[in-house]
């Protein structure tokens, strides 16, 4: 226990030295580019006040955007139309919950939950998680790793295997902002998040849905079996278990209140940032599902990310088709990146070890290129990945909510008794979709 207490107390040493700027360069680790919030701030007002803050939300939004939600979106509404379109709102109105819950925690005690859960339980559960945290990283780079190389297999016409390649290539080119600190990095990742907004920004401009069904496909409901089982594939993705880990490390130490107010005004400004990103993603889920809908229903049932881009090309035209897979590719690399730096802050805060990001980077990428070299149907593959994530899901959501619940570990950034509920009601959804989606996958019950 005694060991434990010198690692937390070396742990705040680092955070104290960083904002003096007295740590070394090979010491700093995610602390290296901390600020007090008076130096945040500043002389700021308004609306300038934000700024500092903006940015960690869109990093853990992009898991909601990942070649996995393309599939399960497309599928859904190729199948049902606008049917299953409140499972998304629903699925977004949850992933803010979970989101800011993951922040909140960062901010209220400067250590992201893998810290806080080396801290407060065993070495051997500390262990654990980092091995199941390790695999859950893996099983999202196949999927953003095979996503984006299938965008610029279908945007540039490249075989398979080269674009695996320069997807390797650009996903490393990516990460090298990070060296230069986390809000390069994150400029970097909202520019393709907007560039994946303004595809299907495009997208429902050709396809232009009618009003009508679409209002009517924001009322709960179902169609036989299968549209269960979809809503299911779009509510038990929602969280990924790598983007709660991952955002309560952005948040930790990026500003450090030195007093409760100071962490309440962090909080509150941080909840904008979690606003807007996360409901930028689930606008994009909403165009995806609405899209599809409208070029597909009453057609063709899509469950191929390939053959949805050849079919964009003969319903609405081969502008609707590039655009769709510069979307792919944009969503698929920066998701890519997101999943190596969620590892990356896991091994330090599990096990408190560290390895080169690149070294991370190319170790996470083997799997997915192997998979493509032996010639697995991409698509085959996205799935697969989703469900490996989905043992991650209650690893996750489980601690976080134990420990936000606890005042003497966020002092006044406690759950109130109602978020608290709200979550435990969240987490129990999403782990019995997730239990019930390894059934369908294993059992085919």
């Amino acid at each position: 226990m005694s060991d434990r207490k010198d690692e937390r107390t070396s742990v705040a040493a680092i955070g104290i030295e960083a904002l003096a700027g007295t740590v070394p360069r090979r010491k700093r680790g995610l602390a290296r580019h901390s600020q007090s919030y008076q130096s945040a701030v500043g002389e700021a007002r308004g609306w300038r006040q934000m700024l500092p803050f903006i940015g960690p939300a869109f990093i853990a939004a992009v898991a909601y955007i990942d070649p996995g939600n393309y599939a399960t979106n497309i599928q859904a509404g190729s199948q049902f139309g606008y049917m299953l379109l409140w499972v998304v709102i629903l699925s977004n109105l949850m992933a803010i919950l979970i989101q800011t819950l993951s922040a909140k925690i960062g901010i209220a005690t400067s250590r992201n939950l893998p810290e806080i859960i080396s801290d407060e339980w065993p070495k051997k559960a500390s262990i654990f998680y980092w091995l199941q945290g390790e695999v859950m990283v893996m099983a999202t780079d196949l999927a953003e790793f095979i996503g984006a190389a299938l965008g610029f297999h279908l945007v540039f016409g490249l075989p398979m295997i080269p674009a695996a390649i320069l997807t390797a290539v650009c996903a490393l080119m990516v990460l090298a902002f990070q060296i230069k600190g986390f809000r390069p990095l994150e400029m970097v990742i909202a520019t393709m998040v907007f560039v994946v907004v303004i595809a299907f920004s495009f997208e429902i401009l050709f396809s232009l849905p009618e009003l009508k069904p679409l209002v009517q496909g924001m009322v709960p409901k179902f169609q036989g079996t299968d549209s269960v089982l979809l809503a299911a594939g779009i509510l038990g993705a929602t969280v990924m278990p790598h983007a709660i880990y991952m955002h309560s490390g952005l948040t930790c130490r990026r500003v450090i209140g030195q007093t409760p107010e100071e962490r309440k005004k962090i909080f509150r400004f941080e909840l904008v940032d979690i606003l807007i990103a996360m409901l930028i993603a689930g606008l994009i889920n909403a165009i995806m599902l609405t899209v599809a809908g409208s070029t597909f229903h009453g057609h063709k049932v899509i469950t191929d990310l390939g053959v949805a881009f050849d079919q964009f090309g003969h319903f609405i035209g081969p502008s609707a088709a590039l655009l769709f897979g510069i979307g792919l590719l944009s969503a698929g690399l920066s998701s890519s990146s997101v999943g190596t730096l969620a590892g990356d802050i896991m091994m330090q805060g599990f096990i408190r070890r560290q390895i080169p990001v690149f070294l991370r980077r190319v170790c996470t990428m083997l799997p997915p290129l192997i998979v493509i070299i032996s010639g697995v149907n991409p698509t085959q593959a996205l799935v697969l990945s989703q469900v490996v994530l989905s043992f991650g899901i209650a690893w996750a959501i489980i601690p976080l909510i134990i420990f936000t619940s606890k005042k003497r570990i966020m002092g006044p950034l406690v759950n109130h008794k109602l978020t608290t509920g709200a979550a435990w009601c969240i987490a129990a959804i999403v782990i019995c979709l997730n239990v019930f989606l390894i059934c369908q996958t294993f059992l085919g019950l």
